[in-house]
């Protein structure tokens, strides 16, 4: 046996020269793996600058140095990629995403709560935006809440304050412009903790909509988050 099993470090072998060669090849890849932040797992072209103990989740049609490694953890340890093979629980937070998400054996799940037979996932997500406010009474947002998706929450924070004739604002959706809140505040900080009391199932698309009160908008910008549970379908 030259490697462990799970993290793949290498062993030293019975009378090997050298030693802390294959010792500190070991602790490099324990101290990248043993609490695994991925910078990404979308990247297919390894950075141009590498830093030591960068890990990336290696995505199909990877190229260069990553070329026929898909599916592997690559760790940048002693000025050179190193690649280990996941197994089915690990845990990782995604850097570029904002997300934990756990390898089912065969691919990172993200935002993940439960796995079930044949792939079935439950998952807790957040769907974050910033939005530009628009001259005049409403503004809608751009990025939907998505379908099929259950809604707990939708918060929001002012980044600039909104400018204009409105005295306040709700957020809400078409037909329901104060479903996430109503009296909201113009100044820069202010916020919207909208909280239902039951969850909400939207089967379609809806966009976010900010709603001014005693006036119009000039403009402004918003940050807003929509928190929601999506059920994943088994696999075929």
């Amino acid at each position: 046996m030259s490697e462990t099993t799970n993290f793949a470090l290498p062993l030293v072998q019975p009378a090997q020269a050298q030693k802390h060669v294959t010792v500190n090849e070991s602790f490099a890849r324990l101290d990248a793996l043993a609490q695994l932040v991925l910078q990404s797992r979308s990247t297919a072209t390894p950075p141009p600058t590498q830093s030591e103990g960068l890990v990336y989740a290696v995505p199909g049609g990877a190229v260069n140095d990553w070329g026929g490694q898909a599916g592997k953890v690559a760790v940048f340890a002693n000025g050179g990629w190193v690649f280990v093979t996941p197994r089915a629980g690990w845990r990782a937070w995604i850097a570029d995403e904002g997300v934990e998400a756990v390898h089912d054996g065969n691919a990172w799940r993200g935002s993940l709560l439960a796995l079930g037979d044949y792939g079935a996932g439950s998952f807790f997500r957040v769907l974050s935006l910033e939005h530009e406010v628009e001259a005049g009474p409403v503004s809608e947002s751009g990025v939907p809440i998505p379908a099929n998706v259950m809604v707990f929450a939708v918060t929001a924070r002012v980044v600039e304050e909104i400018t204009g004739t409105a005295t306040g604002w709700e957020l809400g959706n078409p037909g329901a412009s104060d479903r996430f809140g109503s009296g909201l505040g113009i100044e820069e900080g202010s916020f919207a903790r909208g909280l239902l009391g039951a969850p909400m199932a939207y089967y379609a698309p809806a966009p976010l909509v900010l709603s001014a009160l005693g006036g119009e908008f000039t403009g402004g910008r918003v940050r807003l988050a929509v928190h929601f549970y999506e059920p994943g379908l088994p696999g075929m």
